[in-house]
């Protein structure tokens, strides 16, 4: 007994299928598609293809692009790289007083390791030159 050959990739996708649409109360037909799974893989393609591009020219075409991170424009960078060196300067003051303010409680409260430093420096004389 010969078996019945597997039907190919090809003709699967041409196979013809029916999509009826009826009306739950009257069974009356209200709409028939008659469908492959090629013409439906087209078709959701196809729309996911448009969705993609209207997306993107959205988003490139109106002032959306602002929101996406990364882009900005050439007066914002340069905004933000002042507040970044603003901050950083802010931040190293804060540290400065901070530091100011524990060596002056140290000071006060007579909490203050002396050491002297004995090492003699060797100044050099200045050089005169005449006139």
């Amino acid at each position: 007994m010969a078996k019945p050959e597997a039907p190919s990739t090809l003709k699967r996708l041409n196979n013809r299928y029916r999509l009826v649409i009826m009306n739950d109360d009257t069974y009356e037909e209200v709409i028939t598609f008659k469908l492959t799974r090629l013409s439906v893989y087209i078709a959701s393609s196809s729309i996911f293809v448009i969705l993609v591009c209207l997306t993107v020219a959205l988003i490139v075409f109106t002032p959306l692009k602002q929101y996406v991170p990364g882009y900005a424009t050439q007066s914002a960078r340069k905004e933000l790289q002042g507040l970044k060196l603003r901050t950083d300067s802010l931040e190293q003051a804060m540290k400065n007083k901070d530091q100011y303010l524990l060596n002056l409680k140290k000071v006060l409260t007579g909490n203050v390791n002396t050491v002297y430093d004995t090492t003699p420096l060797k100044v050099r004389k200045p050089v005169r030159i005449n006139d």
